[in-house]
């Protein structure tokens, strides 16, 4: 498939998708919208595919979410005009929304505004580069923050995720700050961003496919559960992966029983 706005690449079993508007900050249009919906929807059946790393071409930006120059042209529009059947058009972008349930490490760079945080939510780990910093402007040009924000209260504090929404473009969450509170699990430097995300994928990729989606799932769908109904279903999920309770790799086979330290 031919791609307009994102360049997609695999090797072995990781596949690279770079996010590819850099003129325009890397933010998303309707074109991009529907190819991330293609995109989630082709590696959720694609059994080649074990893990996936996100990333932007480089630049200022990550992303600074929508495309507002690209929303003042004829066709630009994202929203269905009937308010009664609209649905948000960012759900396209997220991997989880479109029941893929392949592993995604994202890296950041740069500047990740607003609709970026449709990608960041849905992220399983998310590293940054020292440089990044992470915002919302909706409040400072005067639109509800609401979708963006409430996604994040999955990955930081709710009081840091006000602040981040009520001062819009007034502060931005430094490459520090989103260690500390959780919203990155690591902080590298630029030039070693994506080779740390490739090397990420790669373990991740190595290991029993079938656990690691099965694992990604039973996680994610427990957010919108009770606690005891979450660990049931859970249960019901490691019986399925395991049905005669058992691992599906011999621990005396794997290689050299590396061991490797938190970081």
């Amino acid at each position: 498939m031919q791609w307009q706005t994102v360049v997609v690449e695999q090797t072995d079993h990781v596949a690279t998708v770079t996010i590819n508007r850099p003129s325009a900050m890397n933010s998303f249009d309707k074109t991009m919208i529907a190819e991330f919906a293609t995109l989630w929807r082709g590696f959720a059946e694609d059994d080649t595919v074990h893990a996936i790393v996100l990333r932007a071409a480089p630049g200022r930006a990550f992303s600074t979410g929508v495309d507002v120059k690209a929303l003042a042209e004829p066709d630009g529009a994202i929203l269905h005009d009937n308010v009664w059947t609209a649905e948000d058009p960012g759900e396209a972008l997220g991997p989880k929304a479109n029941r893929c349930w392949k592993p995604v490490v994202c890296a950041v760079h740069g500047m990740a505004a607003g609709g970026a945080f449709y990608w960041l939510n849905e992220a399983d780990i998310l590293i940054c580069s020292e440089e990044a910093s992470f915002f919302d402007p909706h409040v400072t040009y005067g639109m509800t923050a609401a979708l963006e924000p409430i996604g994040a209260t999955y990955r930081m504090p709710l009081g840091d995720v006000l602040r981040m929404a009520l001062l819009g473009n007034d502060e931005r969450i430094a490459a520090a700050t989103a260690l500390r509170i959780g919203l990155v699990s690591e902080v590298l430097p630029l030039d070693a961003l994506w080779n740390r995300a490739d090397e990420l994928a790669r373990l991740i990729a190595a290991k029993p496919p079938a656990a690691i989606q099965g694992t990604v799932r039973a996680i994610w769908e427990s957010l919108d559960l009770t606690r005891s109904t979450a660990l049931k279903q859970g249960f019901r999920y490691c019986q399925v992966g395991n049905p005669v309770g058992e691992a599906q790799l011999n621990p005396a086979t794997l290689s050299g029983g590396r061991r490797y330290t938190t970081r």
